[in-house]
């Protein structure tokens, strides 16, 4: 029974009502297609699903010709059809044998006739991060909230090349896709992306490749510091030599921290404010306020310095502070420390490419 509702079923949150009241990402009303390229499906995953359902419906899933796949949905086969294809072809639930010929893929036949209680969930989210640029918005957020409006609208123009005249429409399909596949969920008034890499070895999110793209326009040397702002004491003081050192060496820089690295003769104040200031980058581990934290990260934005703010829980976050991307990590999931991991080095090299998203505005 569960199988058959995740086929059918549309979120309830993906209304127009509901969407309206968020304020980290507003509903505004989609616009037409125009003549701007766009990269990405033109269609949620649910509505992507339509086409193949079809065919398997009333074709037993085989080949057929795009005029007759149109007939099993009973739409005319037009501009709008042929883009609902497109966006099908997209996500990886069709395939073309031929010209002018669709059939669905094993991908769509997992979603919509699953044999096992995975296949549902496991085959949305591979759909999911198929898509272009979908997957790499997801990538670059996973772990993290998305920002307000504003923010997130400005990192996908330069970062993500979107044209003006599609944010809309992307942001309400993303949200929708990502709803549909569980890799979103609502945290207070914000969405938060869901971190699903090292999951029992899924290779849906290759952290390997994401790292070594970020790191071809970070240009980062051995010789270039990064200086961790976090409590000495256990629990978190350990977090250093297990999550810290290991992330800030796979993106390809020294880790510092003042007790095990800088603390020596003179004061400990000048030691800090060295590390600080020749530092390239900076980590704050903001979890349970601790006050030298603080004190440092608020010399380091001082500086205008660009910092990768981490914490396990969104309370420990400053309201002051949330606009810039800070990343949540999970002790109860089992892959945390993996996945934290990961995302430090990536979030340190994209904090030296885009340091307007890591350094505190005025």
């Amino acid at each position: 029974m569960t199988e058959n509702k995740e086929q059918s079923s549309t979120p309830k949150r993906a209304t127009p009502k509901k969407k309206a009241k968020k304020s980290s990402v507003k509903k505004k009303a989609i616009k037409s297609p125009g003549n701007s390229t766009a990269n990405y499906p033109r269609h949620s995953l649910e509505k992507a699903l339509r086409i193949p359902k079809a065919i398997l419906e009333q074709n037993a899933g085989k080949e057929c010709s795009e005029q007759d796949a149109a007939k099993y949905l009973g739409v005319g086969y037009g501009g709008p059809f042929q883009l609902e294809i497109s966006s099908s072809l997209k996500y990886g639930l069709l395939e073309r044998p031929a010209a002018r010929q669709v059939r669905p893929t094993e991908l769509a036949k997992r979603i919509l006739r699953p044999q096992s209680s995975s296949d549902v969930l496991n085959g949305l989210r591979e759909a999911a991060l198929n898509a272009p640029v979908i997957s790499d918005v997801y990538k670059h957020y996973r772990g993290e909230n998305l920002p307000d409006r504003t923010f997130f609208e400005n990192t996908l123009t330069d970062n993500f090349k979107m044209p003006v005249e599609k944010l809309s429409e992307f942001i309400d399909i993303f949200i929708e896709t990502l709803e549909k596949a569980k890799l979103i969920e609502e945290i207070g008034d914000k969405y938060r992306i869901l971190d699903i890499s090292s999951e029992g070895g899924t290779s849906l999110v290759d952290t390997s490749s994401e790292i070594k793209k970020l790191s071809k326009s970070a240009a980062v040397s051995s010789s270039d510091s990064c200086f961790v702002m976090m409590p000495f004491a256990a629990p978190l003081g350990d977090y250093y030599s297990k999550i810290y050192e290991p992330a800030i060496l796979k993106a390809g820089l020294t880790p510092i921290r003042a007790d095990d690295d800088i603390f020596g003769t003179g004061k400990i104040i000048d030691q800090i404010w060295n590390g600080i200031t020749s530092a390239k980058v900076l980590i704050a581990e903001l979890t349970n306020r601790n006050p030298n934290v603080f004190y440092e990260l608020g010399l380091a934005h001082a500086l205008k310095k660009p910092v990768v703010l981490v914490s396990s829980n969104e309370e420990d976050v400053p309201f002051d502070l949330k606009h810039i991307r800070v990343i949540y990590y999970d002790k109860h999931d089992p892959f945390w420390g993996n996945k934290l991991i990961d995302k430090v080095a990536e979030n340190i090299l994209s904090a030296l490419s885009n340091p307007a998203e890591a350094v505190l505005f005025k």
